[in-house]
């Protein structure tokens, strides 16, 4: 069973390919291979035990939706996939499948390597927004319009100006967003409470560079403020995203008409009314930062685990950040055409100003301009 219907608008293929049962259980496998290859080098298990698992890895089948009722019932995917491949390895292998390992350890592990993926996605979209968006303020540096505040007629900015204030806002949170990866996405070994009971942290630091993530200091199966730093990066991304589109949202307002998204075939109609011209790029966007803070809200309160393994916390966080990496990279995606081929009334624009009786001096906006395509130049 499918529910493209209700999860491609709020993602992208790629990115629903990154969180998809396929990747999942690939990354799991990939877990247990490396834990078997990383044991079997410190002398913790037999190389030849190792060697069965690796094969089982790469070559075991599995019945996902057997596989997802087995993990239903069992509260993990570690349990059943386990088992299965205790059976794949065979009587060498099978009794040093997941050795000193825990489920939360591959549960975690397989979300890094999820997020690590993901992030390169959203990485490279924010990158060719940013990229669209300081050539469109470029060109309009110096184009005046009518700035506004609470809404209604203020003083003259230029049309540069506003769109600088969507390229520092999305090229911020888009840096954040590095920042908060870079400190969470480690692998997670601690074994049944965290003392890593049968294993050594040599183990560790093998498995991390088999895998390409980080090692940890120390377990963090009981700490999540990393990955709740990625999820609200990820919510400060969409809100800055949803910003651009908020904007791009009111400016196309027939009363306003100052600037439309491009028009693409079969895009931003109405199925009732054939005159209508919707910003549907904006739709996914502005849908997006209505259920980024609440997604990363349930992230946050999970913060405070039990002891040394939470209950119903750590379980919330997967199918979550999941949805927050899919909803940046769809309001991201969205705009990006946006920014690239957005229609600018330049006319209207000067219209809007004269209708308010505001002087069009816009000096000091074009000065900003410059000032903030500057930094954004020195950044890259």
């Amino acid at each position: 069973m499918t529910s493209l219907l209700r999860d491609r608008p709020g993602s992208t293929p790629a990115m629903l390919a990154v969180f998809d049962d396929a990747a999942t259980l690939a990354h799991a496998l990939a877990f247990e291979a490396a834990l078997a290859r990383a044991s079997a080098e410190e002398g913790i298990i037999p190389q030849a035990a190792a060697d069965a698992i690796a094969s089982a890895c790469a070559s075991a089948t599995f019945d996902v939706a057997e596989l997802a009722e087995a993990a239903t019932h069992a509260g993990t995917l570690a349990i059943p996939l386990v088992a299965r491949l205790r059976e794949f390895a065979g009587p060498e292998g099978g009794v040093h499948v997941h050795f000193g390992s825990t489920s939360q350890d591959l549960a975690d592990t397989v979300i890094m390597l999820q997020a690590k993926a993901a992030a390169a996605l959203v990485a490279a979209e924010a990158a060719d927004l940013t990229q669209a968006l300081a050539r469109l303020a470029r060109d309009h540096a110096a184009t005046p319009m009518l700035g506004r505040t609470l809404t209604q007629p203020a003083q003259a900015i230029t049309f540069g100006l506003r769109v600088s204030h969507w390229l520092l806002g999305v090229d911020a949170a888009a840096r954040r967003l590095d920042r908060e990866c870079a400190q969470a996405l480690v692998l997670q070994l601690g074994g049944a409470v965290g003392t890593m009971a049968g294993l050594s942290p040599a183990v560790a630091e093998r498995m991390a560079r088999d895998l390409d993530l980080a090692v940890a200091v120390a377990p963090w199966h009981a700490r999540r403020e990393a990955l709740a730093g990625v999820a609200t990066a990820l919510a400060i991304l969409v809100g800055a995203v949803g910003k651009m589109a908020r904007d791009v949202a009111l400016m196309a307002q027939s009363e306003v008409g100052e600037a439309f998204e491009p028009r693409v075939e079969g895009r931003g109609g109405s199925s009732a009314m054939a005159h209508k011209r919707n910003p549907t790029g904006c739709q996914v966007a502005l849908s997006a930062a209505v259920r980024a803070p609440g997604l990363t809200s349930a992230i946050l309160s999970g913060l405070p685990q039990e002891h040394e393994r939470g209950l119903g916390g750590w379980q919330a966080e997967g199918p979550v950040l999941a949805d927050l990496f899919g909803l940046a990279h769809a309001a991201l995606s969205a705009m990006r055409p946006v920014a690239q081929d957005l229609e600018v009334d330049t006319a209207a624009m000067r219209r809007n100003l004269r209708a308010a009786g505001v002087d069009e001096d816009v000096g000091h906006a074009e000065a900003l301009v410059r000032r903030a395509l500057g930094q954004y130049g020195k950044d890259r």
